[in-house]
């Protein structure tokens, strides 16, 4: 079991890497079509919707590795205080009772936006471009997989903690506590 939390932690891992490069993209994309707007007068017609989709797309990459380190926001006034048990507890239910319905949901929303896109050849209509809708979609879909993924993989840590009183794997780094997540 630890091997395939370690693997779902390294995919994680792995796509922001690959996603971060969407944002040096993004940036010389707005940059270009800011210019070419207020400097030429002369817009694009596809600038706008293909800076809307690599934004989405970065959006949905930076999902499971931050949360694969913890960082989403929380108000954690109380929470902080708790004994890690009590913290494990709380994640634990929250994610069994509140996050595993919501995130699966979507992913089976996505998954059929996603197909329906690519079975119809659907294009976006945001501008008189009109690109494939089918690649955002897919990208969608795998980001919030992944996300439901690594929700799994911190649903068992959770529940080891819980269960046990010790982390399930020490060397795990937590980025709310900047140390063993235990």
């Amino acid at each position: 079991m630890r091997k395939i939390i370690h693997t779902i932690d390294a995919i994680s891992e792995w796509t922001a890497k690959t996603g971060r490069w969407f944002i040096p993209l993004l940036m010389v994309l707005v940059t270009f079509e800011v210019t070419m707007r207020y400097v030429f007068t002369r817009p694009t017609l596809w600038g706008y919707e293909l800076h809307v989709m690599i934004a989405a797309s970065t959006y949905m990459l930076a999902f499971a590795y931050t949360h694969l380190h913890r960082a989403h926001v929380r108000v954690d006034m109380i929470y902080a205080h708790l004994p890690l048990r009590v913290q494990a507890l709380i994640d634990f239910l929250g994610t069994l009772l509140l996050f595993f319905p919501f995130i699966f949901l979507l992913s089976y929303v996505a998954w059929e936006y996603m197909f329906k896109a690519w079975a119809t050849s659907e294009k976006m209509a945001i501008t008189g471009w009109y690109p494939p809708a089918a690649p955002l979609r897919t990208m969608v879909l795998y980001g919030l997989c992944l996300f439901a993924l690594q929700s799994i993989a911190h649903f068992f840590r959770d529940s080891y903690q819980m269960i046990k009183g010790k982390p399930y794997d020490p060397e795990y780094i937590s980025a709310d506590k900047g140390q063993a997540y235990d």
